[in-house]
């Protein structure tokens, strides 16, 4: 018997990256797990990796920047499973730019998919489990959205400092709904598979090199993986965590104290 047997997750933008490996872990601890993204071809991918170990997905194909969409996620993970007992908001994007050259497109941009996206999310999957009284919501936050950040990241971290504000006042609206909102709060999380963020297209060699460069930055001398980030999930997602909610949860190997 898994941890998460009959239990339901949905994660967004799970068809690559560190949501894939996160979709994965919960299909190991015995969830159903419905994987979303945008892109059709991520999306078969992950599910069939999932159904591979023998976990029960689906793949709903979504764009949760618009409420139509999220409500159509919604909708087809009820109609599959039944019920939603966790939710969690992945789906991320950045653009670099320093705060007197940031356009106002890449300002938008950043805004709708790392703050918008998340707050249409957490008020659909809400009423769900207020129904159910009973939940848990999981948002993806940053060290970055803590404290003051690299010049360039100017929108990455006022987004993610957003998502850290929602998700306090959400714990406090749905707590007594026994739901629990709480957020993770990564520092460098590098795939090692070069799906998504700093390794994506670096040989061998280069990889390597950047394990071993930023891993002088975490006290305890290496650099996060995706599994770390899914563990903490896992937990936060448990009954083990019921009297957690409302907390942002640093998960960067020391490092986020000095950014």
């Amino acid at each position: 018997m898994g941890k998460f047997d009959e239990k339901t997750v949905v994660i967004t933008g799970s068809g690559q990256g560190m949501g894939r490996h996160m979709a994965i872990s919960f299909a190991r601890a015995g969830a159903n797990v419905v994987v979303n993204d945008r892109v059709a071809e991520r999306l078969e991918k992950a599910v069939s990796d999932i159904r591979a170990l023998g976990g029960k997905t689906i793949g709903v194909k979504a764009d949760i920047t618009k409420k139509q969409e999220v409500d159509h996620l919604i909708n087809e993970t009820l109609k599959e499973f039944k019920r939603i007992d966790i939710f969690v908001n992945n789906a991320g994007i950045a653009r670099r730019a320093d705060l007197l050259e940031m356009s106002e497109a890449d300002w938008d941009d950043v805004m709708l998919v790392n703050l918008k996206a998340v707050f249409l999310c957490v008020q659909a999957v809400g009423k769900v489990m207020v129904q159910q009284k009973y939940g848990k919501i999981i948002n993806m936050a940053s060290v970055r959205g803590l404290a003051a950040s690299k010049p360039d990241q100017v929108s990455y971290s006022t987004s993610k400092a957003g998502v850290i504000a929602l998700t306090k006042e959400a714990a406090k609206a749905l707590g007594p709904y026994s739901i629990n909102v709480n957020a993770i709060a990564p520092s460098i999380v590098i795939d090692p598979e070069g799906e998504s963020g700093m390794a994506v297209g670096l040989t061998p060699e280069q990889l390597q090199k950047l394990l071993v460069d930023k891993a002088k930055l975490s006290v305890i001398g290496r650099v996060g993986y995706p599994e770390d980030v899914a563990n903490l999930a896992l937990f936060l997602a448990s009954d083990d965590a019921s009297y957690i909610t409302g907390q942002v949860i640093a998960c960067c190997g020391g490092r986020n104290d000095k950014l």
